[in-house]
């Protein structure tokens, strides 16, 4: 895995000399890397690595103290609040959990940002909601509320709702925590799916390793404030001791 691959212009996300510390604490020094268009790269770490907060820094939530942030070009660091609503028009977010609202339905949770980001009838946001909803194998749920719905169930509307307004980029943070196996498998296969039929650029935060493997185009793994980057091959083969204290750590935790 190497610490730099290829020119910023080359990729759709990039950034180039990224630091930000929590109070006492660094969590990005210097910090470069980079996202390719239509690929699904999955960011990886420890606890405490950064990888949420970057999901933050890119979605223009959370400033950093210094360096660049280019999306689509852009340098999102730069931007005025009011000018970050147009970047963030084109980037879908599944939040860790789903944050789905218990007192909408799940139709309406879905309709949220077509309602708050476009001007489309409501004639036109049904007809979204719902090719969203049959598109992630959740078909005549419109009426019902999270609370009816099992938890994998709920991922799979909150994946709806992140791509219901068609973005170029969708962040996900932690798609399969707390999921069991078969619905780890079922968001895992919708997320490759998306990304093929849409050719969206998928961002992907995670702790079960099986997964990111399986699905990952590229592995973006955070260590000591900065990021090595590669291949999931390459992430097996290497032997930068942090990677290896990884992998032997989830490989154990795995097998339990």
């Amino acid at each position: 895995m190497e610490q730099r691959e290829e020119a910023a212009e080359t990729f759709r996300i990039a950034l180039d000399g990224v630091s930000l510390r929590r109070g006492h604490r660094e969590v990005f020094r210097d910090l470069s890397c980079g996202f390719r268009a239509g690929e699904i790269s999955v960011i990886l770490g420890g606890s405490g690595a950064g990888k949420s907060t970057l999901l933050r820094v890119i979605g223009g939530l959370t400033r950093p103290d210094s360096g660049a942030v280019r999306v689509a070009g852009r340098d999102i660091t730069r931007l005025s609040e009011r000018d970050m609503f147009t970047v963030r028009d084109g980037i879908g977010m599944l939040f860790q959990g789903g944050a789905l609202l218990d007192s909408l339905t799940i139709f309406d949770n879905v309709a949220l940002p077509l309602r708050e980001h476009t001007e489309l009838s409501e004639r036109e946001i049904h007809a979204a909601v719902a090719r969203r909803l049959t598109a992630v194998g959740l078909p005549e749920t419109e009426g019902l509320f999270p609370r009816q719905l099992s938890g994998g169930m709920n991922r799979r509307a909150a994946l709806a709702r992140a791509v219901v307004n068609d973005p170029e980029i969708v962040l996900c943070d932690e798609p399969f925590s707390g999921l069991d196996p078969l619905n780890v498998r079922r968001i895992e296969s919708l997320l490759m799916d998306l990304n093929r039929r849409l050719g969206l650029t998928l961002l992907v935060t995670s702790h079960h390793l099986a997964s990111s493997l399986r699905m990952a185009d590229r592995i973006v793994f955070l260590r000591r404030g900065g990021a090595l980057v590669g291949t999931p091959e390459a992430l097996l083969r290497s032997a930068d001791p942090e990677v290896v204290a990884f992998l032997s750590a989830e490989s154990e935790a795995g097998s339990r």
